[in-house]
């Protein structure tokens, strides 16, 4: 099975949050920051700043906890952000190699 990985990002003002599921999250990362689809929600509202993710032995995982996630409030995600990121720092150079061990 192929892991799994859910991760939320927001644009510079941190105004915007978006929760994403992928098999692959430096790839995914990379493709959010160079709007590779131009008429996507995170290209529309420059959403290029990774502040938390989870990974997950199967995708099956992950997509759940994204559907968690996802019926959460606004405030529960930013306290799952303040709670793993509390700086809001972009988390992109720190998951470069994450893909090795899968």
């Amino acid at each position: 099975m192929k892991p799994g990985f859910i991760y939320i990002m927001t644009n510079k003002n941190n105004t915007v949050l978006y929760t994403g599921v992928t098999s692959n999250l430096p790839k995914r990362i990379q493709m959010h920051k160079e709007k590779f689809f131009e008429l996507s929600f995170t290209s529309k509202y420059n959403v290029n700043k990774l502040l938390y993710w989870e990974a997950f032995q199967e995708i099956g995982d992950a997509i759940f906890r994204e559907k968690q996630i996802k019926a959460g409030s606004r405030q529960k995600k930013l306290n799952l952000i303040n709670s793993f990121n509390p700086e809001w720092k972009d988390l992109t150079d720190n998951i470069k190699d994450i893909m090795s061990p899968f």
